[in-house]
């Protein structure tokens, strides 16, 4: 069965994502799936005029009609912006095309007419000043998909899978919301995410603690001991291959990433500073546990490089390919 295209949304225009998506489409030759963004037609073309980038922008009724004409023109299914922006000057009125970008892919791609969503950034800031009240793209996908609370975040790179157990929350509030069962659920959603979208038939699982050393055996703090390795303990008697809880320093050199598929981490930058350390130009954020493939670029809207021509698009293709990589996967009989 062929792959339908994937449907890229628009991110924060006043961002780097515009200038991402035409320079990821000069590049559809270096082995991208067919796309096509949901955004604005002209704010696209402008956008390629003032790069100097020679990209035709078409503009599609039809999600289906994608296929054909992505080997000539990125196609466009508008989603006009509110009002005109300038890169690097966001305007929170146009958060209201930002987040209908969004929930079009997801209907797509429920209806499968697209193979996965790809989410350019967004930039929280704006978009709570246009209304948008939740904590980031994850939330709010779980929310249109009616999965709110069962949405877990990987960031993922060549070298490194790392998976945070609380996500975008202060650091105060992680080591208060951790729980035993939280722990279990992410840990469950990872081995289960690793083998169906991954292939990985026997997923390895390294816990981290969450103090420093792990605890050292509570000298240090008693969540490794109350909290983490009984989870660990039940992962394992699920029939999962999970070690821990690992201190947390010692885990992500290269003798240690080799011996686990993925890392749970008990917050979000234990988790992403190692990832983006070792792979900032190529990290890839996915959102598991949901009926849809959705991935992202893992970095921002970068305002300061917004119109310039300077931004990388490695992390977008990647993100692009993962997502076309994952649903061939989950095409495949399980």
């Amino acid at each position: 069965m062929a792959l339908a295209p994937v449907a890229l949304s628009m991110g924060e225009p006043a961002g780097i994502g515009g200038e991402l998506t035409l320079k990821a489409w000069l590049r559809r030759a270096e082995g991208m799936p067919a796309f096509f963004a949901i955004d604005d037609p002209a704010r696209l073309t402008a956008l390629a005029t003032h790069l100097g980038l020679a990209v035709p922008v078409t503009t599609i009724t039809h999600a289906a009609e994608a296929a054909a004409v992505f080997p000539n023109a990125l196609p466009v299914l508008a989603q006009p912006l509110v009002t005109p922006v300038e890169p690097g000057r966001p305007a929170p009125a146009n958060v209201a095309s930002v987040r209908a970008s969004i929930a079009r892919a997801v209907e797509l791609a429920q209806s499968g007419t697209a193979s996965a969503i790809v989410t350019n950034p967004i930039h929280k800031g704006v978009m709570y000043q246009g209304g948008f009240r939740f904590p980031g793209h994850t939330e709010f996908l779980a929310h249109l998909l009616g999965l709110a609370g069962d949405e877990v975040m990987m960031l993922a790179c060549p070298s490194l899978k790392v998976v945070p157990v609380t996500i975008h929350v202060a650091l105060a509030e992680a080591v208060r919301s951790l729980t035993h069962a939280r722990i279990v659920a992410t840990g469950l959603a990872t081995a289960h995410a690793l083998r169906v979208d991954f292939g990985i038939a026997r997923p390895r699982l390294a816990v981290a603690g969450l103090n420093p050393h792990a605890g050292e055996d509570g000298a240090m703090g008693c969540e490794e001991i109350h909290m983490i390795a009984p989870a660990v303990a039940e992962l394992r008697a699920a029939g999962i291959d999970a070690v821990g809880p690992l201190p947390p320093d010692t885990m992500f050199h290269g003798a240690a990433r080799a011996r686990y598929d993925a890392a749970l981490c008990m917050y979000h930058d234990q988790a992403l500073i190692p990832l983006k350390t070792l792979g900032f130009d190529e990290g890839v954020n996915i959102t598991l546990g949901l009926p849809i493939v959705r991935t992202s670029p893992d970095h921002g809207t970068a305002f300061q490089l917004a119109g310039t021509g300077t931004a990388s698009e490695t992390s977008l293709m990647a993100a692009l390919s993962m997502a076309a990589h994952i649903a061939r996967n989950r095409m495949m009989p399980q």
